[in-house]
């Protein structure tokens, strides 16, 4: 299998991408969630989801990355 960046992997596999992002958020690795999220749109729910792990793991970096980053109405 070819070598992927994180963006090319994430439009191949959203499910794969999402546990990444998980794994990532929880582990506090903020420029791997950066990342994962280039060139991403997530939904309302998935970013609210993801922030709130965030939260909740208290990676304040990570809450202002994902804030930050845009979603669809």
């Amino acid at each position: 299998m070819a070598n992927l960046t994180p963006t090319q992997d994430a439009k191949m596999n959203p499910i794969a991408n999402m546990e990444g992002l998980q794994a990532a958020i929880v582990n506090g690795e903020a420029k791997r969630v950066k990342q994962l999220l280039a060139n991403q749109v997530l939904d309302e729910l998935q970013k609210s989801y993801l922030i709130e792990l965030a939260e909740l793991n208290d990676k304040p970096q990570i809450v202002k990355l994902l804030q930050d980053a845009p979603a669809k109405p």
